[in-house]
Order: C-alpha cells, then sequence, then structure tokens
C-alpha cells in the first residue's frame, strides 16, 4: 500500500477521510485495519445500505458489486437520464439505470483478460498477444491478426449486440451509453453503440457516496 501512495507521490498526511468500494470480501477486514492503524481513519465502505438516493430493484440487492452501484450513480448524476454503464474490468459488467434513476439490474460477462490469459494457457500452440494495435482488417492472415481480430472485433461485437438487446428492454426510453474501465478506451473503436469513455467514473461515484454518507 506505501508503494501505492509513494507512486501517486501521496503523503498519508494528505489523506483526509477514505471510502472503499471492495468486490473481495476477505480482504475488507486488511483494508479497515490499515486504514485505522495507519491513516487513523475509519473508512466508509460501500454497501447496498448505504444512503445513495437510487433504488436497487434485484432480486438480491445485497448481491451488487460495489463497483457496479458506484458506476451507476455516477453515470445517473452526470446525466440524468436511462443509462447502460458497460465497465471494462476482470469481468465486463452492463449496469442499467431508469429514467428515474432506479438500478434494474444488469449483465456479466467474461472480461478481455480473462479470455486472453484462458488462450494463451489452455491452448498449446496460441501464443499470448498484445491488443492495444489494431489489425489490419478483420480476417487475420496469421494466427496474431487472427487473435486480435477475435478479441478487438468481437468483444465490439459482444458489446453492441448486448446494448441493443437492453436497449429494446428499456424502450420507451432510450438509454445513454457510457463506458468505464481499463480497457474501455482500447474497445471503443470497435463498439459503435458506446457514446462516451469515462476512465475516472468509478472515482466520481466514490466521491459523491462519501458526500451523501460521511456525515450520516
Amino acid at each position: 500500500m506505501f508503494g501505492l501512495f509513494n507512486m501517486a507521490d501521496v503523503k498519508l498526511t494528505d489523506i483526509s477521510d477514505v471510502i472503499i468500494a471492495s468486490v473481495v470480501p476477505p480482504l475488507q477486514p486488511a483494508l479497515n485495519s490499515y486504514c485505522r492503524s495507519y491513516l487513523g481513519k475509519t473508512p466508509l465502505v460501500v454497501s447496498n445500505a448505504m444512503h445513495t438516493d437510487m433504488r436497487i430493484l434485484i432480486d438480491y440487492p445485497e448481491e451488487v458489486g460495489a463497483d457496479r452501484i458506484v458506476n451507476a450513480i455516477a453515470g445517473y448524476e452526470r446525466y440524468k437520464t436511462a443509462l447502460i454503464v458497460v465497465d471494462f474490468g476482470t469481468a465486463i459488467t452492463f449496469d442499467c439505470v431508469s429514467v428515474s434513476g432506479d438500478y434494474l439490474g444488469g449483465i456479466i460477462a467474461p472480461g478481455i483478460a480473462i479470455s486472453l490469459e484462458a488462450l494463451g494457457s489452455r491452448t498449446a500452440k496460441l501464443p499470448r498477444v498484445d491488443i492495444s494495435t489494431t489489425p489490419p482488417g478483420v480476417i487475420g492472415k496469421n494466427t496474431v491478426e487472427a487473435i486480435k481480430s477475435g478479441i478487438l472485433f468481437g468483444y465490439g461485437s459482444l458489446v453492441d449486440g448486448l446494448v441493443k438487446k437492453i436497449a429494446n428492454s428499456m424502450l420507451p426510453f432510450q438509454p445513454k451509453v457510457i463506458a468505464t474501465g481499463g480497457m474501455a478506451n482500447l474497445i471503443q473503436p470497435y463498439a459503435d453503440t458506446i457514446e462516451e469513455v469515462h476512465p475516472l467514473l468509478t472515482l466520481e461515484g466514490l466521491y459523491l457516496l462519501y458526500e451523501k454518507n460521511h456525515e450520516c
């Protein structure tokens, strides 16, 4: 943890308070202990029990990942309209918000890194591939190009197909489609339905939740 703060040129004395959105429950006690021992702060922990101004309209609200709640809140605060928020993380999540600001649910698909790792580790002849450069065409002329096309055009088509199906289920409202996460900018050129990318959307949501809850 100290190393991360040093990389960001952040001093512990600069930290006035802490809010945590974790999707790894076993790590939460260690994070809480670190904040109390080294920062002298008891962190706010994102959960469906927090004051959010957003109704979670799914079967089991406690199952929704903290990051998904945070992204939905930040997106709705920005646009105040029906939304689909696509988050490119370990998994790719599609989170749906109604025009009145209710969390409706969503879709979870395997992430890009997971797919690349599976190709590299579970197939004997397929190499690990850098997908940061665009393949020359959809039809790969060699193994590397074929994998790049499968990932980039494939995930772009996955996003477009799912977004269109979700949007049809949200009629008569037409949701705005935004994206966040580490690979959002990589996939955006291949997904016609993504309107905007906001790399800091999760941080924006954390700040909004902190403002709503730190004195509650």
